[in-house]
């Protein structure tokens, strides 16, 4: 019985941690600036077009950025 309470708190830390991590990549991802087009292709990226929405930059590690 112990050692359930133990592994369950143990995994909420976990949890709690990984929510708190997952939520400043996403912060930090949400604060980055705007890029040109010429920066997003010579960065790899590619310009990706949202109807109504404008154009993004998915860059080839999975973000994407505005492009001013």
């Amino acid at each position: 019985m112990r050692i359930r309470r133990i592994l369950g708190l143990a995994l909420a830390t976990a949890t709690l941690a990984g929510a708190g991590a997952v939520g400043a990549v996403s912060a930090g991802a949400a604060s980055a600036p705007d890029i040109s087009r010429d920066e997003c292709t010579a960065a790899g990226g590619q310009i990706v077009a949202r109807p109504y929405a404008g154009e993004i930059c998915a860059l080839p590690d999975g973000t994407t950025q505005a492009i001013t």
